[in-house]
């Protein structure tokens, strides 16, 4: 099994041309509505195992990355009233380059016969709506995908081996088939592919980090998983 990882919200950078259309608005970029706290710093760390890794730091308020180009959230409040022309080369430069390498990697590691894991590493805001949500890790999948439920069974297993105390969730606090990149790639590729969501509460990040304790369990129960250990 290959490991492919990417991350679609690791930063919350603005590019030059649109800094305009966010101005005084820091407050907003630097919360969960701006960029995954935490998420780039535990890919870091796991991509020392991936035999492939992508991941973007421009914000989620620009374009939203992890959506299907008919998806109302696309674009944010703040680029929604972007020209046409504007829109469709925000769609060129970022959201198209980001996912045509990822899929091409994908499909050249399938050619060759591999079977590819694939894990979006991402995190969530502890409260939303007032609601606190009672999970650590998440993890996403299609349920109507044999493979992909047992890979979540057995990486939540070896997670609770390694740290009894963290509260592992199945397709919480959103549902793995919802429309996002895996699902996108789970039809373009039907056979050896399984796309996982990595869902970390962002109550753990601190100054954009996560604890080295918790890196270290997710990243050993993983190597547990594909047999590294």
């Amino acid at each position: 099994m290959t490991l492919l990882l990417t991350c679609e919200h690791g930063g919350n950078h603005i590019p030059n041309n649109y800094r305009s259309y966010f101005k005084n608005k820091d407050a907003v970029l630097n919360s969960h509505r701006g960029y995954d706290l935490g998420a780039l710093h535990l890919f870091s760390v796991l991509k020392e195992i991936a035999s492939y890794s992508k991941y973007s730091t421009t914000s989620r308020l620009v374009i939203e990355l992890n959506r299907s180009l008919h998806h109302k959230h696309l674009f944010s409040a703040y680029t929604k009233s972007l020209s046409n022309t504007a829109k469709e080369q925000l769609i060129k430069e970022y959201y198209t380059r980001y996912r045509e390498e990822v899929t091409a990697e994908i499909k050249k590691r399938i050619t060759a016969q591999e079977f590819v894991l694939h894990i979006a590493v991402h995190s969530f805001t502890p409260i939303l709506n007032g609601t606190e949500r009672n999970c650590d890790i998440g993890l996403l999948f299609d349920s109507t995908k044999p493979n992909e439920k047992d890979f979540c069974r057995h990486f939540k297993q070896e997670i609770k081996k390694l740290d009894a105390t963290i509260n592992v969730r199945y397709n919480y606090p959103y549902l793995g088939k919802s429309d996002g990149f895996p699902t996108f790639l789970r039809k373009l590729f039907p056979k050896n592919y399984i796309g996982i969501e990595l869902e970390v509460n962002q109550k753990f990040s601190n100054q954009n980090k996560f604890p080295n304790h918790l890196n270290e369990t997710l990243l050993n129960a993983l190597k547990e998983v594909l047999f590294l250990k």
